[in-house]
């Protein structure tokens, strides 16, 4: 933990905990069913490598290939944002969909949304979009090692997406570029830059994004940082949707506005 604390990772303890499992193949439960239990040999060099990683300050999904997302255990890489939990919320609002419900997770980029809709309502017919064939690469790998029938399309927007669509759910980029020099090294340092910034005030991708959904989906929801609220509301208003709902999330941000007609 030593190595952790002065590269100032936030949670050494939990990091070393959650990187020594890993080397050795258990969970973190066993840790503490065991505590007295040595360090397996073949699992010495692993762990070392792991923490020089984190040393670097790479996420710890990265380091270890997977981050857990609702009731999924999502593979990620660099070619792909971690998912945050706040994004789970956006998951919450979609359940209430009709049975059947055609619905577009644009912007995918590891699948985890669009994976953890199908997972918890399977009748719903998902389809997963992105700019990025790299991250598509990921989340249809994903998809294949779960057991999940997601259809995947490459599209800016919504111009590659064929057929109706019911529904919209996206959490698109919208980190401002001012804010960069606030976020951690693990943000900035390895996460695609890509899936997080969008523009002076972070809404570059947004104002593109509510006309695009509005012209084929009556229902959209949108994951949004902290303060947007107002403007992307008005974006939707403008846009056609006459209902919008605001649902914040633990720590009380408005995180996910839902846009109906």
């Amino acid at each position: 933990m030593i190595p952790l604390r002065a590269a100032r990772v936030d949670t050494p303890r939990l990091d070393a905990e959650v990187l020594l499992a890993a080397a050795m193949g258990v969970d973190r439960a066993a840790l503490y069913r065991d505590p007295d239990a040595e360090l397996p040999g073949d699992a010495v060099r692993p762990f070392q490598a792991m923490v020089l990683r984190r040393r670097k300050r790479e996420p710890v999904a990265y380091i270890v290939g997977s981050k857990g997302f609702r009731r999924l255990e999502v593979a990620v890489d660099p070619r792909v944002i971690v998912p945050r939990p706040e994004t789970e919320l956006l998951v919450e609002v979609a359940l209430g969909l009709p049975q059947g419900a055609r619905v577009l997770d644009l912007g995918t980029g590891s699948g985890a949304v669009a994976l953890a809709l199908k997972d918890e309502r399977p009748d719903l017919d998902v389809t997963a979009s992105d700019v990025s064939r790299r991250a598509l690469e990921v989340a249809q790998a994903n998809a294949e090692r779960l057991g999940l029938d997601v259809a995947f399309a490459q599209s800016h927007l919504l111009d590659g997406v064929s057929g109706a669509v019911d529904a919209v759910v996206s959490n698109p980029p919208y980190v401002a570029d001012a804010q960069r020099a606030l976020l951690a090294p693990e943000i900035t340092r390895h996460e695609p830059a890509l899936g997080l910034f969008a523009g002076p005030d972070g809404l570059e991708l947004i104002r593109d994004l509510v006309p695009a959904a509005a012209a084929r989906a009556p229902w959209l929801a949108l994951e949004l940082g902290a303060g947007q609220a107002d403007a992307v509301e008005a974006l939707m208003r403008d846009a056609g949707y006459g209902h919008v709902e605001r649902h914040r999330d633990l720590a009380g941000i408005e995180r996910v506005l839902v846009a109906a007609r």
